[in-house]
């Protein structure tokens, strides 16, 4: 039941409500090895006693009462002249706990931290403190460093508007270290501290462009494919943004006799709400002060807002294209329109007896929502229907980036008709698919003819990203041909923002790193561990 007490003598087991107690001693006679030099010895000295905690027995904890030898070193050329046996398996020198409990502390500290730890203990009958639970934690050692073959660097966010990196094995997926700061002097130190590194997969941060260039200048860079694709998906963004005006047209025609003209100008609406009223006078301050010549940092100081901000207001060309307009909710009564306006043209103005047949229907809302839809119906006016809203900037990225193949009907419906109406949006869809067959095809030789024509559209948004990939061309399509991706730096930033959570924002940069690379081989030594299937 204990085999941890198999290489000593038990005389006696007491147990109470509270604890459970062993009294032992070690065999007499039984060679044991110096610590200080090894040679083994039985001419004993004197014996003395140590109190050991184990992990718990039937829920109660236990105490092992174990009377150890201490022996004469019988190599005269050792320091040491006398010397205390160890157990193996039950002792470990200035140790009073067991290492079966030691280990279970340690597991617990790493996966939980210092307060949860302390309480998760706590339920196993096991007390010790915050405290004692981290001064545990940062006695483990870390494993040993390897340099890898293929390393992974990217940036997370630290604290406030601090930030920090992280270095990955992308062959083991293991996290190897973490520091504050996403400067190129500290990674270039560290990659020429450990040498061998051959291909470095990054984001396109010039930062560790430059660090990767200096620390390891044979390593072949790779420009991550993922912040590729999302560069290019923001500037397709910034491009929606600036036509605001043509989105409407993605929409259906009310009817063939009327269509809804999208190219008609929106200064004349006027600004009803609160919101409106609001983006109004900050776009016209904003445009009258950029106008008089001042710059975008100036704006900002002077009227209190954010320089981005200030930048946004100065690119609209009207101030509706700065008004947040939240999307219409779909409500569950929408379906049921049609068949609340023909019993009310039967005569059936009842909102109760409409909102009982309409759960015969399926209808699971409640009354009032049927109460206030057939409201305008008491007062002459028409059913208050669904209207579809434009698409928003986003959305009409999101579409735009979105492969043909899974695109859904709604918006192969409407696709069309935005691209007729807007011909740059046309232009950043015919790139955005060009871009996205050299990704599916893993062939770079077009990127070139690409950039030059991305370059050329005349788009702010495109000429800035065609010129920032040039100065990374090499990366770029390194990261378009090869398997090479940041994906397990992703997986990792997000565990590093789980353990953060855990110690609720408060773990130091020292503390996080030890955490963040012993629960990472934790888990990678429980996974490998073969489990029972049940009977």
């Amino acid at each position: 039941m204990l085999p941890q007490l198999s290489d000593v003598v038990v005389i006696s087991v007491e147990v109470s409500d509270a604890v459970v107690t062993v009294r032992a001693r070690t065999r007499s006679g039984v060679p044991a090895g110096c610590t200080g030099c090894g040679q083994l010895s039985t001419w004993r000295h004197s014996r003395y006693a140590r109190c050991l905690s184990d992990v718990t027995l039937a829920g109660r904890p236990l105490l092992i009462d174990l009377s150890v030898r201490r022996l004469y070193c019988e190599n005269t050329t050792c320091p040491k002249v006398t010397f205390t046996e160890q157990v193996p398996g039950l002792t470990v020198r200035y140790q009073r706990r067991t290492p079966r409990l030691q280990g279970l502390v340690e597991d617990v500290a790493v996966v939980l931290a210092g307060r949860g730890g302390s309480r998760m203990l706590r339920i196993l009958n096991i007390r010790l403190s915050r405290v004692a639970v981290l001064s545990q934690l940062m006695r483990v050692p870390l494993p040993p460093l390897v340099t890898p073959r293929v390393l992974g660097v990217d940036d997370f966010a630290l604290y406030g508007g601090t930030y920090g990196t992280l270095l990955v094995d992308a062959t083991t997926r293991l996290p190897l270290t973490l520091w504050e700061g996403r400067d190129a002097e500290r990674l270039g130190r560290w990659l020429r501290d450990h040498p061998g590194v051959e291909v470095a997969c990054r984001d396109g941060s010039l930062a560790y462009r430059q660090g990767i260039a200096t620390g390891a200048p044979d390593a072949v860079q790779v420009s991550d494919r993922f912040h590729l694709w999302q560069a290019l998906a923001r500037r397709v963004q910034d491009i929606a943004s600036a036509h605001r005006g043509c989105l409407p047209a993605a929409l259906p025609p009310i009817s063939d006799a009327a269509p809804a003209s999208v190219e008609e100008p929106l200064e004349n609406t006027t600004a009803d709400t609160r919101a409106e009223r609001h983006a109004r006078r900050l776009f016209e301050a904003v445009q009258a002060l950029i106008r008089s010549g001042r710059s975008h940092s100036s704006v900002a100081r002077e009227l209190g807002l954010n320089r981005r901000t200030v930048s946004k207001y100065a690119r609209a060309r009207t101030w509706q294209e700065v008004v947040r307009r939240p999307p219409r909710k779909f409500s569950t009564l929408d379906p049921y329109l049609d068949y609340l306006q023909q019993r009310w043209d039967e005569g059936q103005h009842s909102a109760k007896i409409l909102h009982e047949e309409l759960q015969a229907k399926g209808y699971l809302g409640h009354y009032q929502r049927v109460k206030m839809a057939v409201a305008p119906l008491r007062r002459g006016l028409p059913l208050d229907e669904p209207r579809e809203r434009p698409p928003s900037p986003r959305e009409a990225a999101r579409w735009i980036t979105t492969h043909p193949h899974r695109r859904t009907p709604h918006i192969n419906d409407r696709m069309p008709r935005l691209l007729e109406s807007c011909p740059d949006l046309r232009t950043a869809h015919d790139l955005v698919r060009r871009f996205a067959a050299m990704l599916d095809n893993r062939d770079a030789t077009s990127l070139p003819e690409w950039l030059e024509d991305l370059a050329n559209t005349g788009l702010a948004p495109l000429t800035g990203l065609a010129r920032a990939l040039r100065e990374d061309r090499d990366a770029v399509a390194q990261g378009i041909t090869t398997p090479y991706n940041s994906g397990v730096n992703e997986g990792r930033i997000t565990d590093v923002k789980l353990q953060k959570r855990i110690m609720a924002g408060r773990a130091g940069v020292r503390l996080l790193r030890h955490r963040v690379v012993l629960i990472a081989h934790l888990r990678r030594r429980f996974a490998d561990r073969p489990t029972a299937s049940p009977r």
